[in-house]
């Protein structure tokens, strides 16, 4: 098993940056992919990016040139810089673990989820 815990999330102005911070522990191992969703009220639930082991990345077409992530496989953590922010990008936002996918999909199985931070921008 791997339990994950996330850090970072607040109330930030439109324009303004977070970073967000996910450190796993446990079965640590076996993690492959990691990557960040969000929800936001009444909406599902979207991938906003995602890391596979060797560093390739990905990112929702909202998120491109303004969130950055990184993974840390010596710490066992990854983070998710977040630049520009707007109103829009509010939402609880989740790290997730794979341990058998190479790649992280919007439809992928995410066997492991962290408990959520909030982040809140204000306009």
């Amino acid at each position: 098993q791997v339990q994950l815990v996330e850090s970072g999330g607040g109330l930030v102005q439109a324009g303004g940056s977070l970073r967000l911070s996910c450190t796993a522990s446990g079965d640590i191992y076996s993690i492959t992919a990691t990557g960040w969703f969000r929800q936001a009220p009444g909406k599902a639930r979207e991938l906003v990016a995602s890391i596979t082991t060797g560093g390739r990345t990905s990112y929702q077409d909202s998120a491109k040139g303004r969130f950055t992530i990184s993974r840390d496989n010596a710490k066992n953590t990854w983070n998710l810089q977040m630049n520009s922010l707007k109103p829009e990008d509010t939402a609880v936002y989740y790290c997730v673990a794979a341990d058998q996918s190479t790649f992280i999909l919007p439809g992928s199985f995410i066997p492991y989820w962290g408990q959520g931070t909030q982040v809140t921008v204000s306009s």
